[in-house]
């Protein structure tokens, strides 16, 4: 019924008229719409701006073995307007996607990260433009790398020290990530972890240009330990994720969660179909709590319903169900551009940023959007590490069909 809808629309749109057996239809579907409404306890779109449907939008995707399967997510600042799933958590046993199906949100957790900070800056205890080593004295007398043909030849004193606010935009100069984390990115304790990044010599001038870095980020999780005195995920779980309810929001999933995990998937040796894959960056089991460490940078486990309600918070400029999480400037700070003007990517503090919406994806194709000019939180679940043929577009078609239907 819905398909009709927007192919009779589509149609009507193009002819640019209505003619009396058009009317006759409309009057028809309205009554059947409102009888399947009554029916099953939904409400729908009012008439004069037809339902449209995302997983019609994604299906063929999912038809065409480039897409496994997704999990969306569109909400306003009133409440979630639709959850769809489409194709399968895991496709070799034709499981279907369900909406409370988790993913590896990887570098989405960035900006949570980001915003945990923030509510210590908040509390005067963590200035932007301080310095790093202030927090952190390992970070004393760290050297610039002096770089020949994209070696390092030598060392030489930076002209100004690593901030704050450098580690939150990826404008400090420290490398994506050290030696040391390997063969995996949950490998080492984060005060290790961040020993390490201040041994490394930095790759330019702070502040000077962009370099993704999740040792920045972790780094200003490692602050917010120290400044606090909690473990950083401690301080996630009691300030962020159990207030807001994201109460499937892990660092470990436990067994029932894992059992609602979505299977990871890659192209096949050909480049057309789909494999499924373990998640090479992650040490398992991931419900290990001794051999795996919480990584700010890109470690968490989520929901659909858990980030949109994050991503609601946001949009209601920082505050959520009367309780308010950060300050309106500090999300302001957060939201805009700290990048500088030479440079391509505009990035805020933990949140990628353009004129109308932030947001971040995550490195297996995870995506949330905080889309100010609509009014809309849109959040695409998917787990893959790449797509053969055209589905990476899928993301770019559940947007547009998202606003589509739902912007006001």
């Amino acid at each position: 019924m819905i398909l009709f809808l927007e192919r009779f629309s589509e149609r009507t749109r193009a002819d640019g008229e209505f003619g009396q057996g058009d009317m006759i239809m409309i009057s028809r579907f309205r009554f059947l719409l409102a009888v399947f409404a009554l029916a099953a306890g939904t409400t729908f779109l009012s008439a004069e701006k037809p339902v449209m449907s995302v997983t019609a939008a994604l299906q063929p995707y999912v038809e065409k073995q480039e897409l496994a399967g997704a999990v969306t997510l569109a909400a306003n600042l009133e409440k979630v307007l639709d959850v769809s799933t489409v194709g399968y958590a895991d496709v070799e046993a034709k499981t279907p996607m369900e909406q409370d199906d988790l993913f590896w949100i990887a570098s989405m957790t960035k900006p949570m990260t980001a915003t945990a900070v923030m509510m210590l800056v908040d509390e005067g205890k963590i200035k932007l433009d301080d310095a790093v080593e202030k927090y952190l004295p390992e970070f004393k007398g760290q050297k610039l790398a002096i770089l020949e043909d994209g070696k390092q030849v030598g060392t030489k004193a930076p002209a100004r020290v690593i901030t704050v606010r450098d580690v939150l935009s990826h404008t400090s100069g420290l490398p994506f990530k050290a030696p040391e984390e390997e063969p995996t990115l949950d490998a080492l304790p984060l005060e290790k972890a961040v020993k390490t990044y201040a041994a490394q010599a930095l790759l330019f001038e702070p502040g000077r240009d962009f370099l993704y870095s999740n040792a920045g980020i972790n780094t200003a999780a490692r602050i917010l330990e120290v400044v606090s005195g909690m473990a950083y995920e401690d301080f996630m779980n009691k300030r962020l994720f159990e207030p807001l309810g994201m109460m499937d929001t892990t660092f470990w999933p436990n067994e029932s969660q894992v059992a609602r995990l979505a299977k990871a998937y890659q192209p096949g040796a050909d480049k057309k179909g789909l494999v499924s894959m373990l998640v090479s960056q992650l040490h398992y089991p991931l419900g290990d709590r001794a051999k795996r460490f919480p990584m700010p940078a890109g470690g968490l486990f989520s929901t659909a319903k858990d980030v949109g309600v994050f991503g609601q918070m946001i949009l209601n400029g920082g505050e959520w169900n009367g309780h308010r999480y950060i300050s309106k400037e500090s999300l302001e700070a957060m939201t805009s551009r700290q990048t500088p003007a030479a440079v391509a990517r505009s990035y805020g503090l933990g949140w990628a940023v353009d004129s109308d919406s932030v947001g971040h994806g995550g490195a297996f194709a995870t995506n949330l959007s905080v889309d100010k000019k609509h009014g809309l939180v849109l959040v695409y679940l998917v787990q893959h590490s790449g797509f053969p043929g055209e589905g990476k577009k899928a993301l770019g078609a559940f947007k547009s069909r998202a606003i589509k239907a739902f912007a006001k």
